[in-house]
């Protein structure tokens, strides 16, 4: 599977009930500018506290205006959520086509480091965590973009780098996505820098489950 395959046919706002018109340019500039606001206030009160009002006034629009794209908050927050994950794969694509790795891990770790990146730069980039915690307030819908960035990569790996495909590769990436997931969240819990000890045992833990399966790329 061609990397860019990652990102291709993915839309950045798959929330089922966003209301929108015609996507022409001018509407995704206002749907950004939208999500953009939505973001900033995310990060500075969470998203559990996040009304449609607050976005309105810090994006300099009419309640009206949210609700024609968004009918409620919900929809809103899985808008914001699409959109990160969107950027997040696009970012994975330009990080493995810039470094160009040579073996498997190292197409691995653009993949992590492409997420810590995107924890310190994106704006809202952290309400993509689902624990069960995490979830209240959120769509019930069992969200599918872990999975398929998962077995999307899997698929990557074993066309681009010769690892055996089938759903054990698949479920292994699944396996190394939580963990990573967690460690880094971990990491960005109390500093918005990221402590770099969870952020570097994210990758040994990930590492070393990997060449346990599938040996050492070097």
């Amino acid at each position: 599977m061609p990397i860019n395959d990652l990102v291709a046919g993915q839309s950045q706002t798959n929330a089922p009930l966003v209301r929108t018109e015609p996507i022409q340019e001018r509407s995704a500039a206002r749907i950004d500018a939208l999500l953009d606001a939505a973001a900033e206030v995310v990060d500075e009160i969470g998203f559990d506290r996040l009304t449609t009002a607050m976005v309105a006034e810090r994006a300099g629009a009419s309640i009206g205006t949210v609700y024609r794209y968004f009918p409620d908050r919900i929809v809103l927050l899985q808008a914001l959520r699409d959109r990160a994950v969107q950027r997040y794969r696009e970012a994975v694509v330009e990080a493995i086509h810039s470094a160009n790795p040579e073996h498997w891990w190292n197409a691995v770790e653009c993949a992590i480091d492409a997420f810590v990146t995107m924890f310190r730069s994106e704006p809202g980039f952290r309400i993509i965590r689902f624990t069960d915690a995490e979830r209240s307030g959120m769509p019930d819908e069992a969200p599918e973009d872990d999975d398929f960035f998962a077995h999307r990569f899997a698929e990557i790996l074993s066309d681009e780098y010769g690892l055996p495909a089938g759903e054990d590769l698949k479920f292994r990436l699944e396996i190394v996505v939580e963990i990573s997931d967690s460690l880094i969240n971990r990491a960005f819990l109390n500093d918005p820098n990221g402590d770099e000890r969870f952020i570097a045992e994210a990758r040994v833990v990930a590492r070393d489950y990997l060449v346990k399966r599938y040996g050492d790329s070097e």
